[in-house]
């Protein structure tokens, strides 16, 4: 049978390069996109115009941002979506304290200090501690400085303004996967457990030892985990 293309959404403040490797590894075999979160201040905008230009059947993998515009996606087109990867995922909306605190990011990165405030939105310890803690930190950095201020504000616009996706969750009828690093403090492997538990046809998977970005920092164990979720047998409807 063929295979689907792999859209692969990427986090806040980053580019292609977040799934480099899991592209490179899966692109013998799989058609692979990377689609870009850059443009609109809604979740819901962002996605709209995504479905314009995204093949007409594909899977979905998302990490954090990406993985809110992968849920507003299947809600829109629920039969283009044959399955779902959700890494690193947060479905809750914000509370009143994070909308604050991206409000003051905003106002730190329009003076000129993107950099100290990606230092406080992505903290080292969201990094696994390694030998190549180092590098992922250099590669975070790199991607949010290229994608530069006008990006920063309009996504921290996007995830303030995000609604309460847990409906979608549960009426989402594609094989979704939960992809969570046991070391993430960002986003814990409890947050993907409890979205487990209310969205059908869900599977948790926990990557040892892996962070925030378990795509760099054990990206041969999270390609391993994608290589089992695109080889899982689809719903029947």
């Amino acid at each position: 049978m063929p295979r689907d293309p792999i859209v692969f959404l990427p986090d806040v403040m980053c580019d292609a390069r977040l799934f480099a490797p899991q592209m490179f590894a899966l692109a013998p075999e799989h058609v692979v996109i990377t689609a870009p979160l850059t443009r609109g201040e809604r979740i819901e905008e962002v996605a709209s115009s995504l479905l314009d230009h995204l093949p007409s059947h594909f899977a979905l993998c998302g990490q954090g941002l990406g993985g809110i515009v992968a849920l507003d996606l299947i809600k829109r087109a629920p039969d283009r979506v044959s399955r779902v990867a959700f890494v690193a995922t947060d479905a809750l909306p914000d509370t009143p304290q994070d909308a604050a605190a991206r409000e003051d990011w905003i106002v730190g990165a329009r003076s000129g200090r993107l950099g100290d405030v990606m230092a406080s939105a992505v903290p080292q310890g969201a990094i696994a501690p390694g030998p190549q803690a180092g590098d992922v930190r250099a590669l975070v950095d790199d991607m949010a400085d290229f994608l530069g201020t006008d990006v920063f504000v309009r996504q921290m616009r996007m995830l303030q303004r995000r609604r309460d996706m847990q409906a979608a969750m549960r009426r989402c009828k594609a094989p979704a996967w939960m992809i969570a690093g046991s070391e993430d403090p960002l986003v814990p492997v409890k947050r993907m457990e409890f979205l487990a538990e209310f969205t059908p046809f869900s599977e948790l998977k926990v990557i040892d030892g892996a962070g925030h970005f378990p795509s760099l920092e054990t990206p041969d164990a999270l390609t391993q985990v994608l290589s089992e979720w695109l080889r899982a047998p689809l719903v029947l409807s």
